[in-house]
């Protein structure tokens, strides 16, 4: 039976460690901002439980101890009376130190996470949506502002200035591995600065209950050598692909004679909606619906056929079409890398 208790407390033990790593965990930091802010929360973590085993042993000794004997229980001992006001008074002049230090330590972190983006070279304008993200990249020559959806790409290495708002209600921005949560509120404009350390893929999530696909809100940052993201850049400055067969050609004279082409915009071609994710390279991306479908053909036509089977409540409306014409704007949107 000890046996039996000893592994199940091992595994229970295994499978709460693993919530401290993985891609989305603020244990395991891959930035400046997350190291200190890991760092403040083990901190934290270490002296309260320090704090919590002295009050426990201050509480269990006097039972432990017991009532002396032969001692009336009702006559004050004015020796004992005098030391347990002078441990009142300690542990009060204690808590007051210890909650000045945590406050100190608060002050000089937040100082160190709004330092980090001080030089920032690149900045990032990104939008909450009900429920997607939509992602611009700022630049002074306004043939270089970039527009895309969902996944943000930035260089290994440095410092980016990401300016947080909000559309329609309240969403949280959150990439655990890289910095701290921030709210993005409609008519408002908040700042987040972030660096990774090492190229890789981030994943993050909204982190404030906005509606029903709240919970598949999900968005990456996908950082890469300063090289490979300026080719991606260029990359995604450029129009739309020529569709290369003739399928991917009826659908994109399909694309434009649907309601698709009221909400989403093509760049090079007459689309263009904004009030959904831009479409121009859709095929480069990891993720359909903010994360919630991996990019593939079958996924892709799935979430084309039944928006609101695989995210319901999605404001994104179902198109009629047969079978024939669903594989030619599948066909068609797979060409858009």
């Amino acid at each position: 039976m000890r046996s039996l208790a000893s592994a199940a407390y091992a595994t229970a033990c295994l499978l709460c460690l693993q919530g401290c790593a993985g891609w989305q965990s603020a244990l395991d930091p891959k930035g400046p901002a997350a190291d200190e802010l890991a760092w403040l929360i083990w901190f934290f973590t270490g002296l309260c439980t320090l704090v919590w085993v002295l009050l426990m042993v201050t509480l269990i000794a006097p039972l432990l101890m017991g009532q002396r004997g032969g001692t009336e229980p009702l006559a004050l001992d004015i020796g004992a009376e005098r030391r347990k006001l002078r441990m009142v008074g300690a542990a009060t002049a204690l808590t007051a130190m210890i909650l000045i230090g945590l406050t100190v330590l608060s002050f000089f972190a937040n100082r160190t996470l709004a330092a980090i983006g001080s030089d920032a070279a690149l900045t990032i304008r990104v939008t909450g949506h009900q429920w997607w993200w939509e992602v611009r990249y700022e630049d002074a020559t306004p043939s270089r502002i970039l527009t895309t959806a969902n996944e943000i790409h930035i260089p290994a290495g440095e410092p980016v200035r990401l300016l947080l708002t909000s559309t329609d209600v309240i969403h949280s921005f959150w990439v655990p591995s890289l910095a701290g949560k921030l709210d993005l509120i409609p008519g408002h404009l908040n700042v987040l600065d972030i660096k990774a350390d090492r190229p890789g893929v981030y994943r993050g999530q909204c982190a404030e209950f906005c509606g029903a696909q709240h919970a598949n809100m999900g968005t990456f940052i996908i950082a890469e050598q300063r090289t490979k993201f300026d080719a991606w850049w260029n990359d995604q400055l450029k129009a739309a692909a020529a569709p290369a067969s003739e399928e991917a050609k009826a659908g994109a004279e399909l694309f434009i004679k649907r309601p698709c082409v009221m909400c989403h915009t093509i760049r090079g071609t007459p689309a263009g909606g904004r009030v959904a994710p831009d479409l121009t390279h859709i095929a480069s991306r990891q993720t359909l619906a903010a994360g919630t479908l991996t990019m593939s053909r079958g996924n892709l036509a799935a979430w084309i056929a039944d928006p609101q089977g695989a995210k319901p409540g999605v404001h994104m409306p179902m198109v009629e079409l047969d079978g024939d014409q669903l594989n030619q704007i599948v066909a068609y949107l797979e060409g858009l890398k």
